[in-house]
């Protein structure tokens, strides 16, 4: 990460975690009082392909004593109403900010991935986690709606692995290293800005 990256990061980040205060209370106070604790899901993802660290969201499913792999039809019964609403809008994703303020990740880059998938295929994700991991990017944008309706047709854990593995790796890190080619400061703007409209369009 370039230290101009970095720095965006970091004062973006203050800004909006000042900005959205209010906002993060009321969610959190929300959260608290529908769904009950705990009020944030705390996953380990990889930051490099060596390098884990703990990823903050919202929760948005109902608490399940083992919990692997991504989220397809087979979870679809845990989402709870409120988390529905989170996820729509993406805003089960702001506590990511204290992990931009950590250094764990970016606004921009590849979404961090499980530890799972980067064992599976360990020189794919080396390459793509050269560039630091981020809340959005070229993949989410092109690609995640897309792979929302691939796995939302699978009926089990063992489906939705395998049409993750088999049809939404490949893609995901292909676009990726499109970025990682292309990466700069105006294209992580231009991400950010598109991720914004893409999730709040104006009518």
């Amino acid at each position: 990460m370039t230290w101009s990256k970095r720095l965006f990061d970091l004062a973006a980040a203050l800004f909006l975690t000042v900005l959205l205060f209010p906002l993060i209370v009321i969610l959190t106070l929300v959260i608290l009082i529908r769904e009950g604790r705990p009020v944030l899901y705390i996953s380990e993802r990889m930051k490099t392909a060596d390098d884990p660290f703990q990823l903050w969201k919202y929760r948005t499913m109902t608490v399940a004593e083992q919990d692997s792999g991504v989220s397809g039809g087979d979870k679809a019964a845990r989402i709870t109403p409120t988390g529905a609403f989170l996820r729509r809008y993406r805003l089960d994703e702001i506590p990511q900010l204290w992990n931009i303020l950590r250094g764990d990740i970016s606004f921009v880059g590849p979404r961090p991935p499980l530890r799972r998938y980067v064992e599976m295929f360990p020189d794919l994700y080396r390459k793509v986690l050269h560039s630091r991991p981020g809340i959005t990017g070229l993949a989410t944008i092109l690609f995640h709606r897309h792979e929302e309706n691939i796995l939302a047709d699978c009926q089990t854990p063992k489906e939705t692995e395998s049409a993750y593995v088999r049809r939404c790796v490949p893609r995901k890190a292909a676009l990726d290293l499109i970025y990682q080619s292309r990466r700069n400061l105006c294209l992580d703007i231009a991400l950010m800005i598109k991720t914004v409209f893409r999730k709040f369009p104006l009518k």
